[in-house]
């Protein structure tokens, strides 16, 4: 009687290992892109979170600082409590932003996110990306602009 041998050959698991470091090869670079997106866009909505409070203070005449906004620093920003992330000019304008660092990829480090209000109370997101040295404009959030 004639004994089948089961399993796979050498040729046939090199092969897998090939299709398998090709597709490796495809997919880690994308999968970094969708993190390092998703990181902008976490740090940007954290930001704009403080819109409010800063619209609050500005509009009872109270101070316009860390303490009044509730500041609680973001573990993707070198931020802390003792760096105020708000201005408030007398015009009414002003802004708040930070600084990517921390826990973001490498390539974003350096990446500043500042919400400025005009005089007639409207803000825009702009993100300076100069000191970024991996940033890609594909990172910018939907309704953010590159300065």
């Amino acid at each position: 009687m004639q004994q089948k041998h089961r399993g796979f050959t050498l040729i046939e698991l090199m092969i897998v290992v090939a299709i398998m470091g090709i597709l490796a090869t495809l997919a880690i670079p994308s999968y970094q892109g969708f993190v390092a997106k998703s990181q902008v866009s976490r740090a940007v909505s954290e930001l704009g979170a403080y819109r409010t409070a800063y619209e609050t203070s500005l509009s009872n005449n109270e101070a316009i600082n860390n303490a009044s906004l509730g500041y609680v620093p973001s573990q993707l920003t070198t931020g802390d409590k003792a760096t105020e992330i708000s201005t408030a000019n007398t015009d009414g304008s002003g802004h708040l932003q930070v600084t990517l660092g921390g826990r973001v990829q490498g390539g974003l480090a350096g990446a500043v996110i500042r919400f400025e209000r005009n005089t007639e109370g409207r803000w825009q997101c702009v993100i300076d990306a100069g000191a970024a040295s991996g940033w890609r404009n594909s990172y910018l959030p939907t309704g953010c602009v590159a300065s």
